[in-house]
């Protein structure tokens, strides 16, 4: 998707760069009216724009589609963006151009979400916003319900709906060793009595590993605890919980291959 050179009829090979002194230059004739300063340095910006969409490569949209999106986001990071805050324009910028487009990306989400849920959120949203600038703490659930006079039930579903599908791959963690993934912090719920056969291939295997590892599989998997409850039980970090835990199930592979 994002290996294209021409996008929205823009030359992605031949996008200038511009300089931090050319960078002040132009907003500077850019409060004063220049529009040609302006388009300047919007061009001189596509770049940072063309970064930022490769996050959201494989969320099934078009890179012409988050290119205008993203511009969107740089043009109102440039009409708010102040000399004055001793920031560079890049940093100010991100943010605002990937929130566009993860506001895009959520508005037109295959999973419908109403516009009265979608608005009630936005003005959570927005409360909490305020609340945190205030008073230098997120507000509770039932003092956003108590201010926007609507149930506590409807402040968490609202909040729960424009939420980003996420990968159960995705990495939460890194020790500088391996990452910890979504994956290993959810709970096995299945009926663990309809695998009584798998349970005592495994519990034959199991006579092969350490005691710590043998306890870790034990409460992972047949007693369905997450990686960070195993860890608190036995006094080690999940990191390490993870690792032994998957040179456990490495073992276990190689015991019956």
């Amino acid at each position: 998707m994002l290996n294209k050179v021409q996008i929205c009829g823009v030359n992605t090979s031949n996008l200038p760069i511009l300089s931090k002194e050319e960078k002040e230059e132009l907003f500077i004739k850019i409060k004063k009216g220049d529009e040609e300063a302006r388009q300047k340095f919007i061009y001189g910006n596509l770049r940072l724009v063309l970064s930022i969409i490769q996050r959201f490569h494989g969320r099934g949209e078009s890179a012409d589609d988050l290119f205008q999106v993203g511009c969107v986001g740089l043009i109102k990071a440039i009409d708010n963006f102040d000399l004055n805050q001793n920031v560079q324009f890049s940093t100010y910028a991100v943010p605002m151009i990937a929130g566009e487009i993860k506001r895009y990306l959520r508005d037109n989400n295959s999973i419908r979400v109403s516009r009265s849920i979608r608005d009630l959120a936005y003005k959570v949203l927005q409360y909490k916003e305020n609340y945190i600038k205030e008073n230098n703490k997120e507000p509770t659930i039932d003092q956003i319900a108590k201010e926007l006079e609507v149930e506590r039930e409807e402040v968490a579903i609202s909040l729960d709906a424009i939420q980003d599908p996420i990968s159960l791959q995705e990495p939460v963690y890194n020790d500088g060793a391996e990452n910890i993934y979504i994956m290993d912090q959810v709970k096995d719920s299945k009926n663990t009595d309809e695998l009584w056969a798998e349970k005592m291939t495994i519990m034959q295997a199991m006579k092969k590993l350490t005691d710590k590892e043998k306890m870790i599989i034990t409460k992972r998997f047949f007693d369905g605890r997450t990686q960070m409850e195993v860890a608190e039980e036995i006094g080690i970090s999940q990191a390490q919980v993870s690792r032994l835990e998957k040179n456990a199930i490495n073992r276990i592979k190689r015991l019956y291959k």
